[in-house]
């Protein structure tokens, strides 16, 4: 069984904002394989179970809201007996430009509140995160005020694009692995520059 988390907020204000890209990513993940979320038996969140080619996968965003994401992780690794190596982590960051996918097999928190409560539940950094590019603020804007926001109009026509770039990236770490999946994905952008940086 592999776990797929994606990190958000789960009140609908923060629907569309930039750190609920991992949502977005997760509910488009669940659509793709007609796949419904209810809540979870095991852990604070919704979930749903899906297979990818051949591979059973259980899909699961944290109702804990972002900051403390790890504890319904730690609550479904702990009640499944689930490897960290089978543990995925989907998030937005801004350090990357808007559209920029990366992928890494550990790491520190990088400055991610939800990678940050995971690492502390978890107790290591041994687990793989797919990072989604959302781009800096401006130096004016508060990079929390930022995250918060919702994603300008121009970045909301580019972000189905963006988002099937990774359930690209999803389902090749699911069938092929990190490794694999990193050197063909990261440093990819699918769409073009959306050339504003500001929020909405």
């Amino acid at each position: 069984m592999k776990l797929i988390v994606g990190l958000g907020n789960p009140e609908r204000q923060y629907e569309w904002t930039r750190h609920n890209l991992g949502f977005l990513v997760l509910r488009a993940l669940a659509e793709k394989y007609d796949a419904k979320y209810k809540k979870s038996a095991v852990a604070q969140a919704l979930e749903t179970r899906i297979t990818i080619e051949g591979a059973d996968c259980s899909l699961m965003m944290p109702l804990t809201f972002m900051n403390h994401s790890g504890r319904a992780v730690k609550q479904w690794v702990d009640k499944k007996d689930l490897s960290l190596s089978d543990l995925l982590i989907v998030c937005d960051d801004l350090t990357l430009s808007f559209g920029q996918i990366r992928l890494r097999p550990r790491g520190s928190a990088g400055g991610h509140n939800g990678i940050k409560s995971v690492i502390e539940h978890l107790g290591s950094q041994n687990f793989a995160r797919l990072r989604l590019g959302i781009g800096r603020p401006h130096l004016d804007v508060d990079a929390l005020d930022y995250v918060l926001s919702n994603f300008t109009p121009g970045e909301r026509k580019l972000l189905p694009d963006f988002i099937n770039g990774a359930l690209d990236c999803v389902i090749s770490w699911v069938t092929k692995g990190t490794e694999v999946t990193r050197n063909q994905f990261n440093g990819s952008t699918r769409p073009a520059q959306s050339g504003s940086r500001s929020p909405s």
